[in-house]
C-alpha cells in the first residue's frame, strides 16, 4: 500500500489490531501477543506484513477508537448498556455514540462465539434446548459443523429438525433477534468461562502444582492432605500421573510394574492406547506373557469406555504406590526409553 492511502475507515478489524500493535513497545506487543491463540496471532502478523507506510492520522485515529471502545466498555461495566449509551451521547453525540455501541455489541457476541466454539456439546445443548428453535440455528451455524452436530444429536428428533429447517433457510436477522442471540451468547458464554475456570482449581491444579515441585515437598504436601481427606490425596495422586506418561518409566521399571498388574486390566488398559504404548508394554514382556495379552485385545469385544478407564486408573494406582516405595521412578534415568 501507498504511503496516505492507508485509511481507518477502510481497514478491518483485524488491520486495526495490526495496525495498534504496530504503534505500541515492542514489550508491550509482545505480552499482548501472549494473551492470544496462535491462530489469531499468525493472522495480524500477516497483517503487520502487509501494512506498510501507513499515516500517523490513522495510526492516531485507530487509537482513539480503540480508546473509545475501551472507554464504553468500562462505561457498560459501571452501569450497563444503556448507562453506557446516555454517557456516550453526551461526550461523542448521538450517532458517534451508536456506533460504538454497535461496534461493543459485534465485539461481545464475537468473544461470546469464540468461547462458546470451545463448549462441549453436551454442555451446550442443556443450555440451547431452552431456548427459541430460530435463536438455536442462529448461534448453530456460527460454531463448526463437528460441534453443531454434536449438539443436534443431544436433542430430541423434533427439535433436532426443526433447526436443521431453519439453519438451512437461515437470512437476514431482525433487530429483535440479534439482542436476543446476544443475551443468550453471553450467558452461555460466561456459565462456560465460570466452568472452565473452576476446572483449573482443585485436585488438577493441586496435581500440576505438585508435579512442578520437588519430590520431598510434594510428599509432604500429600501426607498432609492425606490425614485431612484421603479420597482428595488419591484423586490428586492420580491427577499428577496419566496412564500415558507410561511411556517415562524405564525398561525396568515396566518390567517391575508389570508384576503387579492384572493381565485382564493390562489388556482392557491397551484397548485405545496409541502404539508406542504398546511397543514400550510388549518388549517388556516375555514372548509368551504378550502373546497371551495380544491374543487377548485381538478377541475382545466391544468394551465399555469407563471400564478402560478403571482398569487405566488401577494400573496408575499400582505406579504410583511402587514409586512412593522407591521401587521404580518416573521420569527419571528411564528418559532415553520415551517412544515418540
Amino acid at each position: 500500500m501507498k504511503k496516505g492511502s492507508v485509511r481507518a475507515d477502510t481497514l478491518s478489524g483485524r488491520q486495526k489490531a495490526a495496525v495498534l500493535l504496530m504503534s505500541l513497545d515492542v514489550d508491550v506487543a509482545a505480552k499482548v501477543f501472549k494473551e492470544l491463540d496462535m491462530k489469531e496471532v499468525e493472522q495480524i502478523a500477516v497483517e503487520i506484513t502487509n501494512l506498510k507506510d501507513v499515516p500517523p492520522q490513522t495510526v492516531e485515529e485507530v487509537i482513539e477508537e480503540f480508546y473509545q471502545l475501551m472507554t464504553a466498555q468500562n462505561y457498560m461495566i459501571e452501569g450497563g448498556l444503556d448507562y453506557a449509551q446516555v454517557i456516550l451521547e453526551r461526550t461523542y453525540g448521538l450517532e458517534k455514540a451508536k456506533d460504538i455501541i454497535e461496534k461493543i455489541r459485534v465485539l461481545t457476541t464475537v468473544r461470546g462465539f469464540n468461547i462458546l466454539k470451545k463448549s462441549d456439546p453436551s454442555q451446550l445443548a442443556s443450555f440451547l434446548s431452552k431456548e427459541h428453535p430460530q435463536t438455536i440455528a442462529f448461534i448453530l451455524s456460527h460454531l463448526t459443523p463437528d460441534q453443531t452436530a454434536g449438539v443436534l444429536n443431544e436433542f430430541n428428533e423434533q427439535l433436532r429438525n426443526d433447526c436443521v429447517m431453519r439453519i438451512a433457510k437461515i437470512g437476514k436477522v431482525s433487530p429483535q433477534l440479534v439482542t436476543q442471540i446476544e443475551h443468550v451468547v453471553d450467558q452461555i458464554a460466561e456459565s462456560t468461562l465460570s466452568q472452565n475456570l473452576a476446572a483449573t482449581g482443585g485436585a488438577q491444579l493441586v496435581a500440576n502444582i505438585l508435579n512442578k515441585s520437588n519430590n520431598a515437598t510434594a510428599k509432604l504436601i500429600l501426607e498432609n492432605i492425606e490425614e485431612k481427606d484421603n479420597p482428595l490425596s488419591i484423586e490428586i495422586k492420580r491427577l499428577m500421573f496419566l496412564f500415558e506418561d507410561i511411556v517415562l518409566i524405564d525398561d525396568k521399571g515396566i518390567q517391575r510394574i508389570l508384576r503387579d498388574v492384572d493381565k485382564r486390566d493390562l489388556a482392557l488398559a491397551l484397548k485405545v492406547s496409541d502404539e508406542k504404548i504398546k511397543t514400550k508394554i510388549f518388549k517388556n514382556m516375555s514372548e509368551r506373557a504378550s502373546a497371551v495379552v495380544k491374543e487377548e485385545l485381538e478377541f475382545m469385544g466391544p468394551v465399555k469406555l469407563k471400564e478402560v478407564e478403571g482398569a487405566q486408573m488401577r494400573i496408575v494406582d499400582i505406579i504410583k504406590r511402587l514409586e512412593e516405595l522407591e521401587e521404580i521412578a518416573i521420569g527419571g534415568s528411564g528418559k532415553e526409553d520415551v517412544f515418540v
